[in-house]
């Protein structure tokens, strides 16, 4: 989503920020593991095309896409946005006639990073995000808008460990 373009959201463990060209070479890297495709159920894409997966989910209207940076690495002066990816969040608006009805996807692709937080943070970041912010759509009226957030906020802020998100669990990859 262009909405997103110019957002970068801190937390304590991970920095959001947009998924932009200059990512494309590292998660084409990431994407080369057999482990990753099973886990994902992604097929293997030439870096022309990652290019061009990248460019159509920037546009795409229902998809909103971050990169998550170790924040602790990102903030050293030395490191670049790139060294210091560990994987990415997305949301998908799944119903047009239910804009409060998404899906997040999480991946840490690099397998040092999982277990310790960082999805569980990205995810409650990318919740919060998309319950206030535009990056759902929402009406004039207060009240449908107001429900959308407060939804999406709730659901963030509940606990429940590998189940804390407080959501329906449609899927699970066995990570």
């Amino acid at each position: 989503m262009r909405i997103n373009q110019n957002t970068v959201l801190q937390g304590k463990r991970v920095t959001l920020v947009p998924y932009t060209s200059a990512h494309v070479p590292r998660y084409h890297e990431w994407m080369k593991s057999e482990e990753l495709q099973r886990l994902t159920a992604s097929e293997p894409l030439s870096l022309e095309q990652e290019y061009k997966m990248q460019c159509s989910w920037r546009e795409d209207t229902d998809k909103c896409t971050f990169i998550i940076l170790d924040s602790e690495k990102w903030s050293r002066q030395a490191a670049t946005e790139e060294d210091s990816m560990v994987g990415d969040v997305n949301l998908f608006l799944t119903d047009a006639e239910d804009p409060t009805l998404g899906e997040i996807e999480v991946m840490i692709a690099e397998a040092s990073y999982r277990g310790r937080g960082f999805g569980k943070e990205a995810t409650q970041i990318m919740m919060s995000y998309g319950g206030s912010k535009q990056c759902l759509p929402r009406s004039d009226s207060e009240t449908e808008g107001g429900r959308t957030r407060e939804r999406m906020v709730a659901r963030a802020n509940q606990p429940c460990g590998r189940k804390k998100l407080q959501c329906h669990e449609a899927t699970e990859s066995g990570l």
